[in-house]
């Protein structure tokens, strides 16, 4: 079976030795049929993001069918289209007794500390897989996992309808970012030093916010890039009394002035993925109640044997990048 795997540090490759899935008695498999690319993935590649073992499957925004379910599994079934949840908290200890999931210290990530998805067939937990329709386009499926995150950003952050947001960073979750602000009914401004991102912010709906007059700034702000020059930068453009939601994620310390935190009465917080049960089946819902289409973010499609320039390409272009896995008779729906 063929699967994308990390061999060393910046070397990825398809590989074709992989064992078929064993479905055990609470799983599904899972034909997989498009995989997104994200900044989790491109730090497991680039080796700042340690990962088990080596060779190691990458990937975990992934989508396809069901092909096998275990025997205690009633509610899916072969041919059901899914998307995967990739984060697998367990459901015993005192945050997810609260529903509070992600903060789950037992929680497995698919590609981080458990095998990723980026294989033609793979087997997850069934209660982590979300039935989607058949009529939704593949892009718009691919995004479903990243736009989670983002829409729990939006609703952590308490936006308000007609609030300014400002959106640190456009890459692809910062793009997505823009897009819940919107669906919330705040209004979104960027600030992206690749010029190619600020104008598909722009085209998503999103004002420039590069160069704003002295003194602006935001009852909202997202930080989307992780890098701390960027959330230092955030911090002071955060309105007195407003919010600041971290949700990229980086190794180098950040400055933060206590003077500014107390004084403006801002409030930080760090916003990690999402919570299981609740936020998967909400996105699927709300993507099927509006015309959101989050795909929109996607600008670069590769096939699975060009997986290893998707990797080296992804850091650079504006957009999200994905790969799309043949539908052979085996995987198809």
């Amino acid at each position: 079976m063929k699967a994308v795997a990390l061999l060393a540090p910046e070397t990825v490759e398809v590989v074709d030795d992989r064992p078929e899935p064993a479905c055990g008695p609470d799983e599904v498999v899972v034909a997989v049929h498009g995989v997104g690319l994200c900044g989790s993935d491109l730090a497991v590649v680039s080796g700042h993001r340690p990962v088990p073992a080596l060779p190691w499957v990458l990937g975990h925004e992934a989508f396809g069918v069901v092909v096998a379910a275990g025997e205690r599994v009633a509610d899916r079934f072969p041919g059901q289209r899914v998307v995967v949840e990739p984060n697998y908290p367990c459901l015993r200890c005192a945050p997810c007794r609260t529903g509070a999931t992600a903060g789950c210290r037992n929680r497995r990530a698919a590609g981080i500390s458990e095998p990723g998805l980026l294989a033609e067939r793979v087997a997850v937990p069934a209660r982590f897989t979300w039935p989607v329709p058949d009529g939704w386009d593949d892009t718009d499926v691919v995004c479903v996992e990243p736009f989670t995150v983002a829409l729990n950003a939006v609703r952590m952050s308490g936006l308000a309808p007609g609030d300014r947001c400002l959106v640190v960073g456009a890459g692809s979750q910062g793009l997505l970012v823009s897009v819940a602000v919107t669906h919330a009914g705040g209004v979104p401004f960027v600030v992206e030093p690749h010029p190619g991102r600020r104008a598909l912010a722009r085209e998503l709906g999103a004002e420039d916010a590069s160069e704003p007059p002295s003194g602006t700034t935001f009852p909202v702000v997202i930080e989307t890039s992780g890098a701390p020059e960027a959330f230092e930068r955030a911090l002071e453009r955060t309105s007195p009394g407003g919010s600041l939601i971290a949700v990229g994620q980086g190794g180098r310390p950040a400055r933060l002035s206590t003077f500014t935190l107390v004084q403006r009465r801002l409030t930080l917080r760090g916003c990690l993925i999402y919570d299981h049960p609740a936020d998967f089946p909400r996105t699927i819902a709300t993507l099927a109640e509006h015309d959101l289409h989050p795909g929109r973010v996607l600008r670069e499609r590769f096939e699975l044997a060009e997986a290893p320039a998707a990797f080296a390409r992804a850091a650079r272009i504006a957009g999200k990048t994905w790969i799309s896995l043949p539908r052979t008779e085996e995987n198809a729906s």
